[in-house]
């Protein structure tokens, strides 16, 4: 009867793990990898929605291009996602229908 009592809490601690813990700390290795291997002349999105080029990079900040001689500079922990060709294309497609 002991035994039983044990196996469940340590089940419902493996469950917690697998489908909370791990996937979290996945997403943040994933997104520390992705800000490090920004590059100059990256279209990203920052985590507050502005759109840019990155024109220059730091080991903790990126300057970004947001409009023709606008230049703002973020923590690279701001940046967001890089913003691929395909979804400008997309983009561009629905707003010339």
């Amino acid at each position: 009867m002991d035994y039983m009592q044990l196996v469940f809490p340590i089940a419902i601690g493996l469950v917690v793990y697998f489908f909370m813990i791990r996937p979290q700390q996945k997403r943040a290795s994933d997104a520390k990898a992705f800000r490090q291997s920004l590059a100059k002349g990256s279209r990203i999105v920052t985590i507050g929605g502005l759109h840019g080029l990155v024109i220059d990079l730091t080991e903790d900040t990126v300057v970004v291009e947001v409009d023709r001689g606008t230049k703002l500079r973020f923590d690279r922990s701001a940046i967001a996602r890089e913003v691929g060709t395909k979804t400008n294309a997309s983009a561009e497609a629905i707003a010339t229908t």
